[in-house]
């Protein structure tokens, strides 16, 4: 029963609102009521101390960074209309603000500035702390503020959520009453939404994102679901949208797998959507709603290697394989770099060096050719350090045109270039601040970029282009590449100095012909590759890898498996006609004599359509002439003559109809 001395419910200013709306405010004025807030006494306007607001802000660096650019986005559909977008923490206290002049200073009157906390317990019912409270959207307008001196104001706010469901902070935009206008809740929660969104791309960056919807047409907007996937098929992650569309909690949603929930897998999703040209695909839930649905991840697919890499050996060595070691058994606890080891010697001691310097301060630099694992190696480096929650940011000097690798690297104001963003753009080191850098192939870098990043490095401070600002960071840097510095350095390619910077350690890794741990990386992207079938490799495909050169390292071993996996589908092993013709070739042309196919002693040697003496052919005379003798001993089956010679049919075709005889 309401107490006779309160005064009567708040009817906001005559604004027909819910009943529902009416019961929150009441329920909020109750709380004050207990809270012992008071209505007319002045209240403490006075913000944290400047040390104090300075921790707090550096407490939420990342909320911030991800949200001014959608409060000044904002602040554009709002401007002149007397109102103010505030951004909060989680405490309820103000970390940033964007507003009309005249309407900010009389906004700061009442505190409503940086340093400010707006939690209910401090200021009575407001959007900003109700918001806190009820962890939902929340309008607070006119005489529906607690405090009288906060009458003036009309406040919609909206909590952010983290992909796991924790409040981050609220965004609000508050105004003067008299401008009060229906679709600024509406403003404010896309807002908020899309603040949700790119945390969560920046959380899951590295594992697959699920977008869907409903309606087809919606996939790409405010609207959608996502939900993040790790490699495993395990849910991590979701957005606001995917929870009320799925009508699960967060807690509830983490735990499905992709197959309990929607029916289908990681490995199905990226094979679909490998493609930029392929259509949305529909799945369905086990209640039968479908939705429509894009997949999307930001790496090249080889590298989910990493995942392959991180993944647990298995108990049984591969059939193929000579008896090896047994390998210890990998922990998810176990550190990223101790989940490299994989039994080979040279790895682990390139693991070992830099176990030594982590944490030191002392940048690295890892050499080794193509697709040995560079980035592999620098994101395990991250993981394990002290940055691993900070951001670790990836360019490849050589991917990026000339023209374009310094505002990519620098960053760059409105108008620098033509061509330029509106608005300009933070360059890489400034999105790894705090983290690590990761610049792979620097041997490519221009050499006139070379200084400006050698001065950035010895002052830690970037000045974005175009500006004449410098901006303070503090990254960890490590770098890749598979040219030789040294000589670059001779021939006046790459700075003597920046070298010495940069080389604080330099490791190699070692190219997959010369490690001795091929059989367990074998079985650790299989297991991951081919989740739910265990696979295994058949002797002479085995025999086929151990004396392959691999030019293509780890990179090339990891694609030849997940096609091998793909194409072997149902069948237990792994054989010569799962793998793809050019491998086959390009492994056949390099095996020793005494490790290739041979055909069957039987079988009659086709006669050629003129006598060569023997010691006169080449050996693609010889194996065409192997492949003629298997499918005349076949009786013309060509199929059962692959099998014989254990290549693919097309090559039979292939090398047949490449060397007929002259007419």
């Amino acid at each position: 029963m309401r107490r006779t001395e309160e005064p009567p419910r708040p009817l906001a200013a005559g604004l027909k609102l819910s009943e529902d709306h009416l019961d929150a405010i009441e329920q909020s004025h109750e709380r004050c009521v207990a809270l012992g807030v008071s209505r007319i006494e002045r209240p403490d306007h006075s913000p944290l101390g400047r040390p104090d607001l300075a921790v707090a802000r550096e407490r939420n660096l990342r909320l911030h960074d991800q949200a001014a650019p959608v409060m000044e986005m904002l602040y554009e559909q709002i401007v002149r209309s007397d109102s103010m977008v505030v951004l909060t923490d989680a405490t309820g206290t103000i970390i940033h603000s964007v507003g009309d002049d005249d309407f900010l200073e009389r906004a700061s009157k009442v505190a409503l500035k940086p340093g400010a906390v707006w939690s209910e317990t401090a200021k009575g019912t407001n959007a900003i702390g109700t918001a806190l409270v009820e962890e939902t959207p929340t309008l607070v307008h006119a005489d529906e503020h607690y405090v009288h001196a906060n009458h003036f104001l009309t406040c919609s706010a909206a909590p952010i959520l983290d992909p796991r469901g924790n409040i981050l902070g609220v965004l609000d935009v508050s105004g003067d009453h008299r401008s009060y206008h229906q679709h600024t809740m509406a403003l404010v929660k896309m807002s908020a939404r899309m603040i949700e969104n790119r945390w969560l791309t920046d959380d899951y960056r590295n594992v697959l994102r699920l977008h869907f919807h409903g309606r087809v047409e919606f996939i790409g907007t405010l609207m959608e679901g996502i939900l993040a996937v790790a490699a495993d098929g395990k849910i991590v992650g979701a957005n606001r949208g995917a929870l009320e569309q799925l009508g699960l909690s967060g807690a509830a949603l983490r735990m499905h797998t992709l197959t309990t929930l929607l029916g289908t897998s990681v490995n199905a999703l990226v094979d679909r959507f490998r493609s930029p040209l392929a259509t949305p695909t529909k799945l369905t839930l086990a209640d039968g709603r479908a939705f429509h649905a894009v997949a999307r991840f930001n790496w090249p697919v080889w590298t989910s290697l990493a995942e392959a890499m991180a993944a647990p050996p298995a108990a049984a060595a591969t059939d193929a394989a000579a008896p090896r070691p047994a390998e210890p058994p990998t922990d998810p606890a176990v550190s990223a770099l101790a989940q490299m080891r994989t039994g080979d010697a040279q790895l682990d001691a390139v693991v070992d060096k830099v176990r030594r310097v982590l944490n030191r301060d002392i940048p690295i630099l890892i050499l080794g050719e193509t697709g040995t694992g560079k980035e592999l190696l620098a994101r395990a480096i991250h993981a394990d350090s002290e940055r691993g929650k900070q951001p670790f940011v990836a360019l490849n000097c050589a991917s990026i045109p000339e023209t374009l690798i310094e505002a990519e690297l620098f960053g760059y104001e409105d108008g620098a270039f033509t061509g330029a963003r509106r608005k300009g753009a933070v360059g890489k080191i400034v999105q790894a601040n705090g983290g690590t850098l990761f610049l792979d192939e620097i041997g490519d870098m221009p050499v006139a970029l070379q200084a400006h990043l050698l001065r950035v490095l010895q002052e830690r401070q970037v000045t974005p282009l175009g500006s004449n600002k410098s901006v303070a960071v503090d990254v960890s840097i490590v770098c890749a590449t598979h040219r030789n510095l040294r000589e670059m350095i001779g021939a006046g390619g790459f700075r003597e100095d920046l070298y010495y910077r940069l080389n604080g350690l330099a490791v190699k890794l070692p190219p997959l012909r010369e490690r001795s741990d091929l059989a367990p990386l074998v079985r650790r992207i299989l297991d991951r590759q081919c989740a739910g079938r265990r696979h295994q490799v058949a002797p002479e495909v085995m025999a086929l890898f151990e004396h392959y050169h691999w030019p293509g390292n780890v990179r090339q071993l990891f694609n030849v498996l997940r096609t091998a996996c793909v194409m072997a589908a149902g069948d237990p092993t792994i054989t010569r006609e799962h793998l793809s013709d050019d491998f086959l070739e390009d492994a056949h042309a390099r095996l020793p004599q005494a490790a290739a196919p041979a055909a069957p002693a039987a079988a009659p040697a086709a006669a050629p359509a003129a006598p060569v003496p023997r010691n006169a052919q080449t050996l693609g005379d010889l194996e065409t002439e192997a492949i003629r003798s298997a499918v005349e001993q076949a009786g013309g089956n060509i199929s059962a003559a692959s099998k014989r010679l254990g290549i693919s049919r097309n090559t039979i075709y292939r090398k047949l109809r490449w060397n007929q005889p002259a007419r």
